[in-house]
């Protein structure tokens, strides 16, 4: 059972929120909702298999960064990714540069489709 606190503006929210700037919006709009949206669940899938091993407040702070490397988790334009590709994205400093993480997410927007 997760402790409730108040927020600064005053909503009640798991404690865990209040542990980063960045979770109270993710704790509000995101978290424990479903997910219905196709390429929604798409990234979050692709953001969870970046987070492994890292702090989720790593991955929010560069999402909109991963995002835009990975063409809006279009996994149809994901799915076309090469090697220069996966070359570019290990010089992204603005995501995890992990090719292991990458290549996973080209092979998965593969699955996808």
């Amino acid at each position: 059972m997760s402790k409730v606190i108040n927020g600064k503006d005053g909503q009640p929210r798991c404690a865990w929120s209040a542990s980063a700037p960045e979770f109270d919006v993710y704790h509000d709009d995101e978290w424990g909702y479903p997910v219905g949206d196709d390429v929604r669940l798409f990234e979050k899938v692709c953001l969870e298999s970046f987070q492994s091993g890292l702090s989720w407040r790593t991955i929010l702070v560069k999402r909109e960064n991963f995002r835009t490397a990975f063409c809006g988790f279009d996994w149809n334009r994901v799915a076309e990714f090469g090697e220069a590709d996966v070359a570019r994205l290990l010089q992204d400093e603005g995501i995890i540069r992990h090719r292991g993480k990458i290549e996973a997410t080209i092979n998965n927007a593969r699955r996808a489709q």
